[in-house]
């Protein structure tokens, strides 16, 4: 008769580290909300009503220009009412005051100044009706020319946030241009030394990754290393943001065919989506620079409406925004994405809670895709609570359903 137990722990005794190793590096989604884009904005910019004035403004075009809006994106009047009650209560849902190649190089004096207004714009906000849920700073690359003068950034703006992080777990910094593994490795070491200055807050300076050189897709030695980045970040790693424009111009590609549709994007957007696979880190596509605004409003708009569905489609859930005007279509490709997969979504989560087979046999996997899909609906205002209950789903239900983890959200 086989004995089943000692070779179960036979097996247990080869498998306990790669055990422990699955828990670590894959502890599944990160809890809590994603933005459905960041707006990027040059630090001389920005104040802490910005994000109202991008909603007003974008309300404004919107109003000129609704017939136009409407045959684009093929908006009802539902949609559209659902769009600027989005761009009325919360038209940012994630801002990153930059400090980088939107800001360029200024003045040591002058960046410490812009440095202190955005700490102010950020305690503004706070406050301030509609507000930001989420937001943080680009800071300047870690590579040698640069460094002193990001760091310092770095330094000023979380200082100023010090008491910040005791009521908002929301802020991010972006880690610009990464080409080793090692600056990965050295910015954590700079955000512990801050926080060993702060009182109470430990583990919660977080960042994001901005894939924007080939050298963090492809290193020298042939591996991705943008797989080793996110388990370098020990755990303060939230998102792997796509730069499309540093990584197409790194690879040669001509300034008119530089694109989010490009195939050496859309390899580097599918190395990024296998690497954060199952880790918790969130990924983000990158910026059309091809803005809706004068002559050319129509063509922008009917561009950033098709990139962000496509994006959405590919299982990409976020992206830049970098104008007002960018704003509408940002909402319309998105709502209309999860509107339009919501009763088939709920359908077959129905189904598969009753264990019953519908017209699709959907498996653990799968399920938990549908999960998410819904719960991101949601979290941006797509579809209601009331409808998720409607739908007979339960939030509590769906959230273990998707496996989001007990990571920090954000």
């Amino acid at each position: 008769m086989l004995d089943v137990d000692s070779l179960t722990r036979l097996a247990d005794r080869h498998l306990t580290d790669a055990d422990e190793a699955l828990r670590r590096d894959y502890p599944g989604m990160r809890s809590g909300r994603q933005p459905v884009h960041t707006v990027y904005v040059p630090a001389d910019r920005f104040h802490g009503r910005l994000a109202g004035e991008y909603g007003a403004a974008a309300l404004a075009l919107l109003d000129r220009h609704e017939e136009s809006f409407r045959g684009i994106t093929g908006a009802d009047d539902a949609m559209v009412e659902r769009g600027r009650h989005k761009l009325t209560v919360e038209p940012v849902e994630d801002l990153r005051v930059d400090f980088e190649d939107g800001y360029g190089v200024r003045s040591d004096e002058e960046e410490d100044d812009h440095a202190a207004q955005a700490v102010a714009g950020f305690w503004s906000s706070i406050a301030d009706e509609p507000g930001l849920p989420a937001f943080g700073i680009r800071f300047k690359s870690l590579e040698q020319p640069t460094r002193e003068r990001g760091i310092r950034t770095l330094a000023l703006v979380v200082d100023g946030l010090e008491d910040l992080f005791h009521i908002s777990h929301h802020f991010v910094v972006t880690l610009p241009k990464v080409t080793s593994v090692d600056q990965v490795e050295a910015l954590v070491l700079v955000l512990e030394a801050l926080e060993s200055r702060m009182s109470g807050v430990r583990g919660e300076l977080r960042f994001e990754i901005q894939v924007e050189t080939p050298q963090s897709v492809l290193g020298a030695d042939g591996t991705a290393l943008v797989a080793r980045m996110i388990h370098a970040a020990l755990g303060r790693c939230t998102g792997l943001h796509y730069g499309t424009y540093d990584y197409s111009a790194f690879c040669g590609i001509a300034a008119g065919d530089q694109s989010l549709e490009h195939p050496a994007a859309d390899h580097a957007k599918a190395i990024m989506q296998a690497a954060a696979a199952g880790t918790g880190v969130r990924l983000s596509d990158g910026s059309t620079n091809i803005l809706p605004v004068g002559d050319q409003l129509r063509s922008g708009w009917e561009l950033h409406h098709r990139l962000v569905t496509r994006a959405l489609h590919r299982g990409f859930y976020q992206g830049w925004d970098l104008h007002p005007a960018q704003l509408p279509t940002r909402y319309a490709a998105t709502f209309a994405f999860y509107r339009d997969g919501f009763d088939a979504a709920a359908a077959r989560l129905s189904d598969y809670a009753a264990a019953r087979t519908g017209a699709v046999a959907d498996e653990p996997a799968t399920a938990r895709a549908l999960a998410d899909f819904v719960l991101r609906g949601r979290d941006c205002g797509a579809v209601s609570a009331d409808e998720v209950a409607g739908a007979g789903l339960d939030e509590d239900a769906l959230a273990g359903l998707a496996r989001r983890s007990a990571q920090g959200a954000g």
